[in-house]
This record gives C-alpha cells, structure tokens and sequence, in this order.
C-alpha cells in the first residue's frame, strides 16, 4: 500500500475543485438555502491559528450543509481599507496599495492551500473602487435622509507626530508611536445618526438566535435608561444645561455640578486650567477614566441654580464624568453616589443626605448607596418623610408643571463618528463652497477615486489635503471654487454591508440586486470573534436596518444566528500581530498538510472558548489522518462488498452517524465530533474484513470529509465512489441506534463501587433496587443512612451516605 502523501493528494483534489467550479452557486432562488459567513480578515498581515480557526468552522458548516441538501453561500473577501492595513504599510516603508494587495495575494493562496470551500466568483476587497463606489452611494442616502451629518467632537491628538490617534493607538496617554503626551481637541467630524434606531436595536435582539452573553454586551453598549432629563441654569451664563437622572428623588442632596471634558459648554469657557485639563483628562481611555480610584477635577469659577430649591452649586470639570452616559452632566449627590462621594472628599465639598433607611439610622462617613424597602426622603422641603420613590415622582411632577424637568428614556448609545484624518480609507463624496456650503458629489460622478500619493504620513491636517488638484474641483452645485472633504471613511463602515455585496459582487449599476440579497440575506450562520460583538455588529445591524426603511432590502437584521468562536492563545495570551505572538498555518501546512491542521484546530477544544495552540497536537492528528489512510485502505482491498448487518461494527456506525450529524448540524461541539469518528476508526481496526467493514469505513470517511476533505475524497474514490463532495450527508438507522443493554455506574458518597447492565428502558425505581442489591454496594450501605440518592436513567445510581 502507497504511503500517504499530503502534499500531491491536497494538490490533486484542489485542482479538481478548481476545473469543476465545486463550491460556485448561483442566485437561482433554491430552498432550503443557508448563507454560512465569517467575519472577513484585515490583509495587514499573513494568515494565523486565529484565522485558521474561524475559517474552517465555516468551511465545516458550509460543507455539512451542501451535503444535507442545502443551497449554500459561502464568500470571502478583505476588510483591505482602514488604520490597520495602512500601520502595516508605514511599518514597511511601502504604499498601502502596495502591501495591501501583496498580502492580499498571499492571504488568498492560503486560502487555496487550506482548502476551505469559497465561492471564488465572489471575492472582493473593500478598496476596490468597484466596491466603495456603492458605499459611496448609500452614504449619499443616509445624507438625503438627514441620517449622516457633521458636528464638532473631541478627537485624541498627538501634538508630535500632528496626526489624530484612534484609541487603540493610545497607551497610558501617550502616543504608541513617539511616546509623546496625548491631548484632547475639539474638531469638526462626520456622524451617523445610529442613535435613531437605539431602541429599534433593543427590540429586534428579540428576533435573532445569537448567544445570550452577546446580545447582553449589545444591551449593555446601547444602555437603555428610564429616568428623568432635568434643567440646571448656569447663573452666570443665564443658560440651561439638561441632566439625565434615574434619581430624581435625590434632587435635593446634590451639592455641586460636574461637566465630562468633552462636554459642549466646556469648550467655551475661558480659563487655561480648565483647557489644560481637558487636554490632559481627555486623552485617557474610556475605560481607564471609569476604572480610576483618585478623582482629579478643576472648578471652572461657574455655578447653576439647582431648580428644586434655588440653590447654586459650583461647576467643576471631572474626567470621571463621561459622555457615554446621559448628556455628559451630572447634578453630584455626594450622599448617595460613591463616584460623587470621593470626589466631595478629595475637594472639601458638602454632603448632604437625602434618603434614609426606614430605622433611620444612617452611617454619614460612607455614601448611602443601597436602595432598602421602606428608604424615606429626608432634608427635601415639603417632601420629607415621603417613601422614596413616590417622592422623587413629585419632585419630578413639581419640575414638569413648572418646565425644568420631564420624564424621558436615555442611550447610553451615542451617534457614530465615521470619519478619519487618515489616508488609506473610503473618500466622502462632499466638496465644499463657500457660497453653497456642503454639497454632495452627484450620482453619476461616483466614485470619487482615493487619488495616489506617495506621502501618506498625517502632518496634522488630513493627508489628502495635499492632493491639490484632486482636491479642487468646480461645485457641483454653482461651478464656483470647491474643496473636497479630506477625510476619509472608517473601517467599519466598509464592513457594514460587504455581506450584501457578496450576494451581488458584480452589479455596476446598483450596490445590489434586492432580489439577490432578499434570497440570501439573512446571513443564516454568522461566525466571528467576540470583540466584534458590539461595535461592527450594531453597526452593521444599523446599516441593514436604515437600507430597509429607505427600501433597498426586505429585511430588518442581518445575522439570524451568530457563532462566537474561542481565542486561538499562545501562552495564555490572545494569539494577534499586535501581541507579536503570531504563529502562521503555512510552515504547518508545509510539514503535516492541510487536513491533520484543519483537524488540529478544531481538536484543540470547544471552538467557542479559548483553546492553546501547541506544536505536539498537529502531529497527533497528522498520525490520525494516516491511520484513518491505511484503515481505509486495506479495508478497500479486502472487506466483502454487501449488506453490513446489524453487529456491533454496523451499529456503531450509525451510533456515530447520529452523533456526529448532532454534533455539527445542532450544538456547534466540532471536537466532539472528531472524536466520535476517531473511535468509530478504533473499532474498525479491529475488524477489516467483515461485513460491516465496508460500511463503516465509508461512514468514517463520509463523516469526517467537512474537516477533512482532501484525504477523504481520495479515500472515497478509493471505496469505489465518485464526488464525496456532492454526495448526500450519512443517515443514521434508528432501528440500529438501539441498544440491548447499557452501563450504569454505581457510586456511594461520589466514589464508583459497582457497574450494571441493564435494559435501557429500565425505570427509577427498579435501577435503584438494581443498585441496592448489588453486594459491592451493600458493603459501603451497611449500617449507613441514605440521607439521599441522585438517579440519572441508564447511566448512574448515586447513594448519598450521612456521615
């Protein structure tokens, strides 16, 4: 018998894949259908385990679901725009386009070398001006509609390198690049207006089969709140600034007001400690200002009128005070808010208490945060002794006859800032005149073409200023002087909707056909990493949702059920370019082949947690896969072609037909699965030639080709077949999955003193007399008292002994 060789078999089988256009489908409207879909890579790089482990999750799906009769979309593509791919480029001292489609390239041949089954007619890459040249077009809608629109906001600065930083570029408030201190700025950017749709996006988590834990993070992103919005004067100003609060019954403890540093007004008050506060406090991280113990501030000399008792508080700013929540002001109550409380203690300021506990008794050196049945308002004028709750609704009924409050529903959601002073993105298709202000590039002038430069570096105003003659151009409005917008789109808008162009790549005379991306969409099986769960999947669920109401799609989400894969570590540390631990699949390939890694990978443990990648594990499956060749092939040589029987090797068979099709089509658990035909090999071993031997070989073969489907198609031609690939999936015979007989464990306090067979229909009641009877049992219950028995039916007996 031929020795296995990966490498000429893996060739053989791609090429024949390749001539037959295996896994190319059409937009025929076919049912049942499945749209199986991973998140699609950044080109800044090679390919790693990460990849190599979501990647051939979908390829498992996506093959399991062809052979049971599905009409299968399955594409892939480059997420190739944005900071990612162009950090690459300046790391490598090369152009963008340059490393971008470079990797591209060689991504793609590992793509082709793995083996993972795509629709290759669909390929496309987000700065192809065939793609963003439609993502170009619908920005022009969401604009028409009043959804896109432009503001000032704080941005990161760095005052070396001159350049806006986005937050991952942020360390410990300083540059990753020069080291230098990060201040905040005020400048003028782009949004989407996603917080029309906050509730929308609330409601329809309802409507989509995804992991409870991910739609609890979108939950929490989007923040839901019921409260009350209430209006502080700043006296000085003669000017309201609004509150959100859920405590409006502690309206009368607050004793002073804190503004986020990014708040509007704070931009226009005139002092040098206040800006070089901001500039400092608002270079820090969302998350390390809420995580910060010591409370740091500056009062700003203004002060607002409390409306429920005329009382004017001091104003400070405090980085501890954030924009992602209500309206970035907040009336302290140091009383009852610990934030509020240590930052009274750190500055020397009054707190009053307001709510009590029905017994009264308050300790007034901690904040009074709980809320106890019965808590009653104190020091609230004529509310005092009222229950809390009904005391804070009068407070807020007194506000609203009087229109300084009302009651109102908050996002912690905000709007989306779309656009980046960097080089390598998405043009926004607006010029701007000075007699017409921002007009919008026409239709018929799209796309507006990234033009090449060769110094992309940012010098403190966007790169493609320097553009000139790309940047000035007629109005298209009035033929006067213009200038074009020089920023550019993020990211994560080209991955909003790239999974509706797949349905559609080629249209040039819309983004897509409706009827193509309605068949498909919604994505059936979504499969990515958890960090996405939030910001590119609200996103991408708000894209969907704005193209439906402006009637381009007929549907409302666009991932009907989402996998979230496990991290790939080394180390215990998340596997990533940025962690430099990057271990790649080629120099695997190359030595063990495609299979033994595409098997390794999901070997490694559940494909929804973390798993280690190790060396030692791929040669173990590479020694599986050329076990599973020489099995198969003796069994090839010499077992009885025929009926297989029902004996323990063609029951087993089946037992691993139905675990197996359980295993992939409905819990997710791949490495079970594996496992199960690992044992289905093991038994065949034993029996090469008999009648069943046939039989089960086929069904090994038959049921591990999603993993690994090189060998496996040689394997079944070998078994005298023809294309494994479009062969219908093994069905298990019921009949044959019953069993005569099954093993019961028996335990006394947790320790396995006896095992039992018995019939599988065996009720509670004669199991436990069953165990009871058994003499190795009875030596452990003599004398003892059975406080209880834990009884599982045909698989454990547990007596439970009082010490």
């Amino acid at each position: 018998m031929e020795s296995y060789d990966p490498k000429t078999i893996e060739a053989r089988w791609q090429g024949v894949w390749a001539d037959a256009n295996a896994f190319q489908v059409s937009n025929e409207d076919r049912r049942p259908k499945s749209y199986v879909l991973e998140m699609l890579p950044y080109p800044s790089g090679t390919l790693h385990m990460g990849h190599m482990l979501v990647y051939t999750i979908g390829d498992v799906v996506t093959r399991f679901r062809a052979r049971n009769g599905l009409h299968v979309l399955h594409p892939n593509g480059f997420d190739s725009f944005g900071l990612p791919a162009e950090n690459a480029a300046i790391r490598e001292g090369v152009h963008p386009r340059v490393s971008t489609e470079r990797n591209i390239e060689t991504i793609t041949r590992s793509y082709r070398r793995v083996g993972w089954a795509y629709d290759w007619d669909r390929l496309l890459s987000t700065h192809d001006p065939a793609y963003y040249r439609w993502q170009q077009w619908q920005f022009l809608r969401f604009l028409e509609r009043g959804l896109a629109y432009r503001k000032g906001a704080p941005i990161k600065w760095c005052p070396n390198d001159q350049t806006v930083l986005a937050n991952e570029q942020v360390h410990d408030g300083r540059c990753e690049r020069c080291g230098a201190e990060v201040e905040s700025r005020l400048m003028e950017q782009w949004f989407f207006r996603i917080t029309d749709y906050a509730q929308a996006l609330l409601d329809d988590l309802e409507t989509v089969d995804w992991p409870e834990s991910i739609k609890a993070r979108q939950r929490h992103w989007i923040g839901r709140s019921e409260g009350a919005e209430v209006l502080f004067r700043i006296a000085e100003w003669d000017e309201d600034v609004p509150v959100f609060t859920t405590r409006p019954d502690t309206l009368y403890g607050a004793t002073f007001f804190v503004l986020a540093p990014e708040h509007e007004v704070v931009a226009r008050i005139d002092s040098d400690e206040v800006r070089d506060y901001v500039r400092r406090a608002g270079a820090k991280k969302t998350e390390e200002r809420a995580a910060a113990t010591e409370k740091t501030g500056v009062f700003t000399g203004l002060h607002v009128v409390n409306p429920v008792n005329g009382a004017q508080l001091p104003i400070y700013v405090a980085d501890y005070v954030l924009t992602d929540y209500g309206t970035g002001a907040i009336m302290a109550v140091p009383a009852h808010d610990q934030r509020d409380f240590d930052f009274a203690q750190a500055f020397g300021l009054p707190i009053r208490q307001v709510v009590r506990s029905s017994d009264g008794e308050v300790d007034e050196s901690v904040a009074y945060v709980e809320h106890a049945e019965g808590e009653v308002l104190v020091n609230s004028a004529e509310f005092d002794g009222l229950p809390a709750p009904e005391g804070g609704r009068r407070i807020l009924e007194k506000l609203e006859a009087e229109g300084r409050g009302r009651t109102t529903i908050n996002y912690r959601l905000r709007d989306w800032g779309f656009s980046r002073q960097r080089y390598w993105g998405c043009p926004i298709p607006i010029v701007y005149c000075d007699a017409c202000g921002i007009v919008p590039v026409p239709d018929d002038e799209l796309p507006v073409v990234l033009p090449e430069i060769e110094d992309y570096k940012p010098k403190g105003v966007p790169p493609l200023a320097q553009a000139e003659e790309w940047v000035n151009v007629p109005c298209p409005s009035c033929g006067g002087a213009a200038q074009r917008e020089t920023e550019t789109m993020d990211t994560f808008v080209d991955s909003s909707w790239y999974f509706l162009r797949y349905c559609d790549p080629d249209n040039d005379t819309a983004p897509f056909d409706r009827a193509a991306v309605d068949y498909w969409n919604p994505v059936d099986l979504y499969i990515g990493g958890v960090d996405h769960a939030t910001m590119h999947m609200i996103y991408a669920r708000f894209w969907v949702k704005v193209l439906n109401d402006l009637g381009l799609l007929g549907f409302r989400e666009p991932f009907a059920q989402f996998f979230s894969n496990g991290w790939v570590t080394t180390g215990k540390v998340k596997m990533s370019k940025r962690a430099g631990n990057v271990v790649g699949p080629d120099d695997f390939l190359e030595r063990y082949g495609a299979d033994a890694c595409r098997l390794n990978i999901l070997f490694l443990g559940p494909a929804n947690e973390d798993m280690e990648w190790t060396e030692s594990s791929v040669e173990g499956m590479a020694r599986f896969v050329k076990r599973l060749w020489s099995v198969v092939n003796e069994v090839a040589a010499t077992a009885p072609v025929g009926e297989p029987g029902d004996g323990p090797l063609a029951r087993k068979a089946h037992a691993t037909i139905a675990k197996v099709t359980d295993d992939i089509g409905r819990r997710f658990t791949f490495n079970t699965a594996i496992a199960a035909v690992m044992e289905l090999v093991n038994e065949l071993s034993k029996d090469r030639a008999g009648p069943a031997s046939r039989f089960a070989a086929e069904t090994a073969v038959s049921l591990i080709q999603p993993y690994a489907p090189h060998v496996t198609e040689e394997l079944w031609s070998r078994l005298g077949h023809g294309r494994l690939w479009e062969a219908p999936w093994p069905v298990a015979d019921s009949a044959l999955l019953e069993v005569d007989m099954v093993e019961v464990v028996v335990q006394v306090n947790g320790r396995i003193r006896d095992r039992l067979h018995v019939s599988p229909g065996l009720g509670e009641d004669e199991l436990l007399a069953l165990a009871r009877a058994s003499e190795r049992v009875q030596a452990y219950l003599d004398g003892g008292e059975v406080a209880r028995t834990v009884v599982v039916p045909g698989k454990l007996v547990n007596f439970v002994i009082r010490p």
